[in-house]
């Protein structure tokens, strides 16, 4: 019922705005970043309602964040169908819906039995997971390493710096950047030694003009430190703030573990 409804909204979508098609273009981009940023006000006002900080879910929402990069891997390698619910923004709804009601769900078990509400939601979303486990096939080794390797070291640099760099001092701050070079690790792994493709607009005109995918770890380094002093510096909110780092942590570590996912699987 659920999959069919969120279904029946895409096809919409896709019948009345004729333009917007699966995978990213200029209009694409701008449309999703539009939806994204309504979203991330409506998930603000949740949070003051029901008096938690965002911070809080860093951990318990990434089994959320690994089924909707999973589920997309299984569809780049053609064992899930390619249907609008399981790519962008589908796959975004899909999931971002259900992690909303496990929220809310959680919060109201919380208040009537004292179980902490953030491992309930990892519980629900570790659940999730197992199926699009089961179905993943045997992952290349070597390309695992590489990946988590280039991403180790690049990330240690980091780890050592915060000890003292007041910015990435605060480990919310730390594992937002390390989200953001596990995406670039896995695309430049993926697009410079697996004969893969850049598929957002600004990434793949870098890509293009540089000749390799290693320009995403300046571009990343650069904007994300950059979104973290502003967000710091200037926004009082607690509220505010945190939601706008999970909102980057997220939009960081769920393209990185669907590329990372897609090249183990495909290669």
């Amino acid at each position: 019922m659920i999959l069919n409804f969120f279904q029946g909204i895409l096809e919409y979508i896709r019948q009345n705005f004729i333009y917007l098609h699966p995978g990213y273009t200029v209009l694409n981009t701008i449309v999703f970043g539009i939806i994204l940023g309504i979203i991330i006000l409506v998930i603000i006002k949740m949070f003051k309602y029901i008096k938690k900080d965002p911070a809080e879910l860093m951990i318990p929402l990434i089994p959320f964040i690994f089924f909707g990069s999973s589920a997309r891997a299984l569809v780049d390698n053609n064992i899930y169908p390619l249907t609008y619910l399981l790519v962008t923004p589908g796959i975004y709804l899909l999931t971002g819906s259900m992690a909303i009601v496990t929220v809310l769900a959680a919060v109201l078990i919380e208040k009537r039995t004292k179980f902490d509400y953030r491992y309930f939601i990892f519980i629900v979303g570790a659940v999730l997971c197992v199926p699009n486990i089961l179905f993943m096939g045997p992952i290349n080794p070597i390309a695992t390493i590489q990946v988590v390797g280039v991403w180790a070291i690049i990330s240690g640099i980091f780890v050592l710096l915060s000890k003292k760099w007041s910015l990435l001092n605060n480990k919310f701050n730390l594992s937002v950047l390390a989200a953001h070079l596990f995406d670039a690790s896995s695309t430049f792994i993926a697009v410079d030694y697996y004969g893969y493709y850049e598929q957002h607009v600004l990434p793949s005109a870098l890509t293009a003009y540089f000749g390799t995918a290693a320009i995403m770890f300046p571009l990343k380094i650069g904007v994300i430190l950059g979104a973290l002093y502003v967000i710091d510096t200037y926004i009082e909110d607690r509220t505010i703030a945190n939601m706008l780092k999970l909102a980057i942590f997220i939009l960081g570590l769920a393209p990185g573990l669907r590329n990372f996912l897609s090249l183990i699987m495909g290669t």
